[in-house]
C-alpha cells in the first residue's frame, strides 16, 4: 500500500452531502416557521380564544388526542420551535397535570431523540475524524459521566433545549443513555408548567396575564437546581475516589 509523501497529510474525505437531509429537513421546517409567521398562533391569546373547541375535541376524540397532543409536541422538540413551555402549559389545560406531564415527557423525549440521530448521522463521524487530542480527551470525560452531565444540563432550564439535543450527538454519547437522561431530567420542569396549566382556565377566565416564566422563580427554581447538582455527584465521588 503507497504512503502519502512526507510532509503532507493524508486528503480526509469530504462530508457526504445525502447525510445533511434530515438535519436539512429539521432545519428547513423551523425556518419556514418564522417565515409562514406560524409564531402568531403560538400564544396564551389563542388558547384562549379557541379553549372551548379544544376542550370539546378532547373529550370526544379521547385516546386520539392524546396522541395527538404528544405527536404535535414531538415535533415542536424535533423542529426546535420555541413553543415547549406554551405547550406543556397547554397539555396541563387540556389533559390535567398528571396526564399532560406524562404526554409532553414522552413527545419532548420523542422528538429530541428525533433531533439527536439526525444530528449524529449527519456531522459526529466527521467531527470526529477532524477532532485533534484536545476534544477526544473533552469527549472521553464527558463520556464517562454522560447520564450526569445530561441530567445536570437537562435540570437546569437556562440551557436552551435545541442546544442539549444536538451537544451529546457531537460528544458520540449513547443513544439509550440520551434517551433516559432526557425522559428523566426534564420531569420537574414539565410538571411545573404542567400545574400551571391546570389552573390556566381559572387565570384566563379572571383576565390576567400569565407570566411563562414562573419557572425561574425562586419557589420553583431552587429545587431543581438541588436536583440538577445532586446530578453532579457521582462525578465528583469519582474524582474525590480518583485523588
Amino acid at each position: 500500500m503507497s504512503e502519502a509523501p512526507a510532509g503532507k497529510r493524508p486528503a480526509r474525505a469530504p462530508l457526504p452531502l445525502g447525510r445533511l437531509l434530515p438535519l436539512a429537513v429539521l432545519l428547513l421546517g423551523l425556518v419556514l416557521f418564522f417565515v409562514l409567521g406560524l409564531g402568531r398562533y403560538v400564544s396564551l391569546d389563542t388558547l384562549r380564544d379557541n379553549r372551548n373547541a379544544l376542550v370539546q375535541w378532547v373529550a370526544d376524540a379521547g385516546f386520539t388526542a392524546w396522541l395527538a397532543y404528544a405527536g404535535i409536541y414531538a415535533l415542536i422538540a424535533a423542529f426546535s420551535i420555541p413553543a415547549g413551555a406554551l405547550a406543556t402549559i397547554v397539555g396541563g389545560f387540556l389533559f390535567g397535570p398528571v396526564i399532560g406531564a406524562g404526554l409532553a415527557i414522552v413527545g419532548a423525549t420523542a422528538g429530541a431523540t428525533v433531533l439527536f440521530l439526525a444530528a449524529r448521522y449527519a456531522f459526529a463521524d466527521y467531527l470526529r475524524a477532524k477532532a485533534g487530542p484536545a476534544v477526544r480527551r473533552m469527549e472521553q470525560g464527558f463520556n464517562e459521566n454522560a447520564l450526569s452531565y445530561l441530567l445536570f444540563l437537562r435540570l437546569i432550564p437556562v440551557f436552551p433545549f435545541f442546544l442539549v439535543n444536538l451537544a451529546p450527538a457531537f460528544l458520540g454519547v449513547r443513544l439509550g443513555t440520551y434517551v433516559v437522561a432526557t425522559a428523566i431530567g426534564i420531569v420537574p420542569g414539565t410538571v411545573v408548567y404542567a400545574l400551571v396549566g391546570d389552573g390556566l382556565g381559572a387565570v384566563l377566565d379572571a383576565g390576567r396575564r400569565l407570566d411563562a416564566g414562573i419557572i425561574f422563580q425562586p419557589r420553583f427554581l431552587a429545587p431543581i437546581v438541588g436536583l440538577a447538582l445532586l446530578a453532579l455527584l457521582p462525578i465528583a465521588y469519582k474524582k474525590l475516589r480518583r485523588r
